[in-house]
C-alpha cells in the first residue's frame, strides 16, 4: 500500500454518510454548531450558495447573506461534524460556478432567479 491510498482510506473514513444535495445558486439554511464555554448551541445561517470548491473530505462551500445592509460571507467544510445539517430553501437558476458579481450588488439585483 502507498501513501496515496493509505491517506484515501483515512480521508474516506471522514466523510460524512448523508450530505444534502445543493449547487451553487441555491439558497440554503446551514446549522452550525458553536461552542460558547462549556455549551454547545446551534446557530443558523442563511444565504445563497456562492462557491463550492475541493474534493472528497476537503470540499468547502460559502454562503452569502445581507445582514443590516452589510454582505456577510462564511465558508465551511462540508464534511465537518460542526456543520449539523444543510437545508435547502429554493433551488437558483444560474449558468456559472462561483458567483462573485453578487459581492457588487445590492438590494433586488443581488438575487438570483429561482430553477422551477
Amino acid at each position: 500500500m502507498n501513501a496515496n491510498e493509505i491517506i484515501r482510506n483515512i480521508e474516506a473514513a471522514e466523510l460524512k454518510s448523508e450530505v444534502e444535495e445543493f449547487a451553487v445558486g441555491d439558497t440554503v439554511k446551514v446549522y452550525g454548531r458553536i461552542v460558547e464555554g462549556n455549551r454547545t448551541r446551534t446557530q443558523v445561517f442563511e444565504g445563497t450558495v456562492i462557491k463550492r470548491q475541493g474534493g472528497s473530505n476537503r470540499e468547502t462551500f460559502t454562503v452569502r447573506k445581507s445582514s443590516n445592509g452589510v454582505g456577510v460571507e462564511k465558508t465551511w467544510p462540508l464534511h465537518s461534524p460542526n456543520v449539523e445539517k444543510i437545508e435547502v430553501v429554493r433551488k437558483g437558476k444560474v449558468r456559472r460556478a462561483k458567483l462573485f458579481y453578487l459581492r457588487e450588488l445590492t438590494g433586488k439585483k443581488a438575487k438570483v432567479k429561482e430553477r422551477i
